[in-house]
């Protein structure tokens, strides 16, 4: 049913002032105009225009998860310890969750996601492969112990999503599924009116045969991803480093120890090897080894080495998933005291002596090398004492490794392992993931159906994930001006926004009475007949609300007009009053 709001009534305050902590235009706006209000960090309480926005989005979410398919249910957010102690997930979430006890001392937490209870229900439910395939989907609240809340809903402590998970007897099955919810989120990002990029993405500790995100590009965006002409589009987490061919080395000299003092770092390295060497090194011709130290969800801390170009650096996000589910830093001052091995500056796999980095060398340090650095590749590194360096060090030959860790940086240039050419680096915003989740869930909570032959085969999962206020966010931080937002009229609280521009009585009735008619029609209408507010201040507040359509009942009404003023380009134009349901009518339905 249409609605007619009037502002003399609406639960409403603009502000003229951005509030102090607001870091991005949607956080600002979303604020100042009265969408949403801080209530604690990461957390925000909705008004009533807000709820109207993130309905809005949520219906057009509803409707395509339906033409999918799938069907909707409703979790608690309170939920119990066990399910996720089973799964491994109440540890390995570490501080990212809040959890808390009842008053019988039992654990409980606020949900971060529900795959265990989603997975648990269809097992309560299901038992044959003639019940699937099923998707079952929910909008629900999510909480998660962000230790820095930022940028309004863009980084929350609470925010709303769309979670959705498909279940299958066959992998077969679950590719269908899994192409139909993404078939559905591209339906969903086009209505929203939000840009996007697929991208490659990395499928975590629970694996699973493909994992996509959708990127919204923007400069705010927290996400890096690559993408090159041919059409490879990944985040980078999920890159992947083309190794080069192994190199013969036949006529590389021995490895050679030289004096090189007060060379710590790449660069002081660099020039004193080309003067004392007489050589044109470039930092890509050194070994740059960076000491990590990675602490696992039960408290164990552990250093390993990551040998790596010099010329690059390695990129935390990437570490972050190479290392999961451990925490990843850099090793401390104390960390290096414990392994008086490591010569801070100076640190290199090889000694004359032997090798020191490895599990099995004189360290014992786990030693891990990025792809690029392959047989037969020639390298200056640390020496291991202090003030030296060794030159003429040939991988393969003088030193090997425990493993290969991906965990460099990404550039501008580099190739797309795909063949498709060189990448170029963009942000994003992650507006939707979509996930085949495989057995994990369904294997560690024996969820079965008897298949075809009447055998007890384990089913397999999908996930599919959006941020519903997150979008509210993007969508605003898309769609503003100098003055305010602009809302596609899809997600827009409101068909129009009517002002009454004047205090003369018949003006009021007159507009008054078009709201009414407008509503009728099917419009849901914000009518601005408050009568001790200036048409300057009301005008103001037409323009950082954002309703995409203007009608002002002012002083053209002595000629019978009204005036149309489209909020996104500016444009005005004056149509009879007599003409104006109609003709705003069609305006609206396109």
């Amino acid at each position: 049913m249409a609605q007619l709001d009037r502002m003399s009534h609406l639960f409403l305050r603009t502000l003229r002032e951005d509030p102090n902590d607001a870091e991005v235009p949607s956080h600002r706006l979303l604020v100042r105009a009265g969408y949403i209000r801080r209530a604690a960090p990461g957390i925000f309480t909705w008004l009533p225009l807000g709820l109207r926005v993130k309905a809005r989005v949520e219906e057009i979410v509803r409707e395509e998860m339906a033409r999918a398919g799938a069907q909707e249910v409703h979790f608690p957010a309170l939920l119990p310890r066990d399910p996720y102690e089973r799964s491994g997930r109440w540890t390995s979430y570490g501080d990212g969750i809040f959890r808390l006890h009842d008053r019988k001392d039992a654990d409980y937490l606020l949900a971060p996601t529900h795959e265990e209870m989603f997975t648990l229900l269809v097992k309560d439910l299901y038992s044959s492969y003639k019940d699937l395939p099923l998707t079952i989907y929910q909008i629900q609240d999510k909480y998660r112990d962000e230790a820095r809340p930022r940028a309004g809903l863009l980084r929350g402590r609470e925010f709303t999503m769309k979670d959705a998970y498909s279940f299958d007897h066959t992998d077969a099955g679950l590719d269908a599924s899994y192409q139909a919810q993404r078939d559905a989120y591209e339906r969903i990002f086009t209505r929203l009116g939000l840009d996007y990029v697929i991208v490659a993405a990395d499928n975590g500790l629970m694996g699973g045969a493909r994992s996509e995100e959708f990127l919204h590009p923007t400069p705010i965006g927290e996400d890096t991803f690559v993408r090159s002409a041919g059409g490879y589009a990944a985040n980078v987490e999920a890159f992947r480093t083309l190794a080069p061919e192994e190199q013969g080395y036949d006529d590389v000299p021995p490895a050679a120890v030289f004096d090189s003092p007060d060379t710590p770092t790449i660069e002081t390295l660099v020039a004193h090897a080309n003067a004392v060497l007489e050589g044109d090194f470039t930092a890509a011709d050194t070994l740059k080894n960076v000491v990590l130290a990675l602490t696992q969800p039960d408290g164990t801390r552990e250093l390993v080495v990551v040998g790596l170009p010099g010329d690059r650096e390695v990129d935390g996000k990437r570490a972050e998933v190479a290392f999961a589910p451990a925490e990843v830093e850099a090793a401390t001052p104390e960390d290096f005291a414990r392994h008086p091995l490591l010569t801070k500056g100076y640190i290199g796999p090889w000694t004359p002596d032997g090798a020191l980095l490895g599990e099995k060398a004189a360290s014992g340090i786990r030693y891990l090398l990025d792809p690029r650095v392959v047989p037969g590749t020639v390298w200056i590194t640390g020496a291991n004492v202090d003030q030296q360096h060794v030159h003429s060090l040939v991988a393969g030959r003088d030193f090997s490794a425990d493993g290969v860790v991906d965990v460099a940086e990404v550039r501008d240039g580099d190739l797309a392992p795909d063949g498709s050419g060189p990448v170029e680096i963009a942000r994003g915003m992650e507006i939707g993931h979509v996930f085949q989740l495989g057995r994990y869930f369904a294997d560690v909570l024996d969820l079965k159906v008897l298949d075809e032959n009447g055998k007890l085969v384990t089913v397999t999962m999908g996930s599919y994930g959006i941020g519903v206020t997150r979008a509210v966010a993007v969508i605003a931080e898309g769609n503003h001006d100098d003055l305010g937002l602009v809302w596609p009229r899809n997600v827009a609280p409101y068909d129009l926004h009517l002002v009454a521009a004047g205090k003369d009585a018949a003006l009021i009735d007159a507009a008054a009475t078009l709201a009414v008619e407008l509503r009728a029609t099917g419009l849901d209408v914000l009518f601005d007949d408050r009568d001790k507010v200036s048409p300057g201040v009301k005008f103001k507040d037409a323009e950082l609300i954002g309703v995409p359509t203007i009608v002002t009942v002012g002083r053209g009404l002595a000629d019978g007009l009204v005036e149309v003023k489209d909020r996104r380009t500016g444009e005005r134009r004056d149509v009879p009053l007599a003409d104006a349901v109609p003709a705003l009518t069609a305006l609206v339905r396109g």
